[in-house]
């Protein structure tokens, strides 16, 4: 009986196996058939025309914005809504740093969104300090969905 149980058990092992293999060889070629797809579209969003040092620049602080929204809605779920308020003011608020930085773009309506977005993290801390979190979370979508904007329109 044992005998039996054990060979059972190998057989559906290996069936189990060939049913996981057979699924993400169908997932790994029907990604690299989008990749390829995605590969050959003309990418229409229209470029910075970005030194190699000033694309560097931004893309750091892109990724500075995308951890402070990660940190902000961290703390906003261990209910720290002042600490996410001074993150949102200070890592993607319209400081004087920011202004410059915005400014410095030739493109004016690159320049009107980066502002708009920036002028929205202020807005987000005022909200995140009223601790209301509908009114956090609207703020907070306001905010990120000036970075969906950005990114579907413009490229380094």
């Amino acid at each position: 009986m044992r005998k039996v149980i054990v060979t059972v058990s190998i057989l559906i092992g290996m069936i189990s196996s060939n049913i996981i293999f057979a699924d993400y060889g169908k997932a790994h070629k029907s990604m690299k058939k989008h990749h390829h797809k995605m590969k050959n579209m003309k990418d229409t969003r229209i470029s910075l025309g970005l030194s190699a040092r000033m694309k560097q620049h931004q893309l750091a602080n892109m990724r500075s914005h995308v951890e402070a929204i990660q940190s902000i809605i961290s703390l906003m779920s261990e209910n720290k809504f002042d600490d996410a308020s001074k993150i949102a003011h200070t890592k993607l608020g319209l400081t004087p740093e920011m202004r410059e930085m915005c400014k410095r773009f030739d493109n004016e309506e690159f320049k009107k969104l980066g502002l708009a977005f920036h002028e929205s993290g202020d807005d987000l801390g005022h909200r995140l300090q009223t601790k209301d979190i509908s009114a956090s979370l609207h703020a907070l979508s306001k905010t990120m969905q000036y970075c969906v904007e950005c990114h579907a329109t413009y490229r380094q």
